[in-house]
C-alpha cells in the first residue's frame, strides 16, 4: 500500500483501522515522508480455560499430608 497523507488518515481513520486489522500495511505520511505505520494489537488469550491442565498434573494422597517441621520452617522463612 502507498502511504496516505495525515489529512486523509484523520478523515478516514475507521476505514484505515479496519484495513490494518485485515492484515494490510497502512503507512501514514507527512507530505511525502512516511512517519507512522498503523498495525493491529495482537489479541491475547481470552483468559483461563477450565480443565486445561487435566491429564498433565496428578495429585496423590501425599499432597494432603502435613508438612514436616523442616519443610514448614522453609515455607515460613524461618530457616
Amino acid at each position: 500500500m502507498d502511504a496516505v497523507p495525515i489529512h486523509y488518515a484523520k478523515t478516514h481513520l475507521s476505514r484505515l483501522i479496519e484495513r490494518a486489522r485485515a492484515g494490510e500495511e497502512v503507512i501514514i505520511a507527512r507530505g511525502k515522508t512516511p512517519v507512522v505505520r498503523l498495525v493491529p494489537i495482537p489479541q491475547g488469550k481470552k483468559g483461563r480455560v477450565f480443565g486445561a491442565m487435566r491429564d498433565l498434573v496428578t495429585v496423590d494422597d501425599s499432597f494432603f499430608e502435613p508438612l514436616s517441621d523442616e519443610e514448614l520452617a522453609r515455607w515460613e522463612g524461618r530457616e
